[in-house]
């Protein structure tokens, strides 16, 4: 009788022994939380654990740091897995105006000859995004293509025009 008293006690008190050794889903979670903030890239992300799954979110700057955020969980002692919800911030969208594209389109084109038909001695070639002008022109004349260029929202190089004496 004392044996199997003896016995019980002993199973009873290794089963503790070994539940106590794991470490448990909070004292894990707060050692994920310290890993992921010591490094200044993730800072906003949040850990969940549970059953020694680590659960991360929240937004990293590129896929490169969402994969070491995932790295720095799955390094924490007592973590099993990871799941990964973290979510990639995208890049900032670059809208270019249609007054700074690389090519005039032809209805640029066509705005400034038809603008320089009244307007005698004066040429124009299209290189890229820049109209260039050349000619002789009287200080009014001058004055109207400036206009007619900055209406049509076109880069132009008035380099070679000279005035009319």
């Amino acid at each position: 009788m004392k044996i199997s008293k003896t016995l019980t006690a002993v199973v009873i008190s290794a089963t503790f022994a070994f539940v106590s050794c794991k470490p448990k889903d909070a004292e894990i979670k707060v050692k994920v939380e310290e890993a992921i903030k010591a490094d200044p890239m993730m800072t906003g992300a949040m850990v969940d654990v549970k059953d020694g799954v680590a659960t991360i979110s929240g937004e990293c700057k590129d896929d490169a740091c969402k994969a070491k955020c995932e790295k720095i969980a799955a390094d924490v002692k007592g973590v099993k897995s990871v799941v990964n919800n973290c979510s990639v911030t995208p890049a900032p969208v670059m809208n270019t105006p249609a007054s700074v594209s690389s090519v005039l389109d032809q209805a640029a084109m066509q705005k400034i000859k038809d603008g320089l038909k009244d307007i005698k001695g004066v040429t124009v070639e299209f290189s890229g995004d820049k109209a260039m002008l050349s000619g002789e022109v009287s200080k009014a004349d001058r004055m109207k293509i400036m206009q007619m260029m900055a209406s049509a929202n076109v880069k132009s190089d008035v380099s070679k025009l000279t005035d009319k004496k």
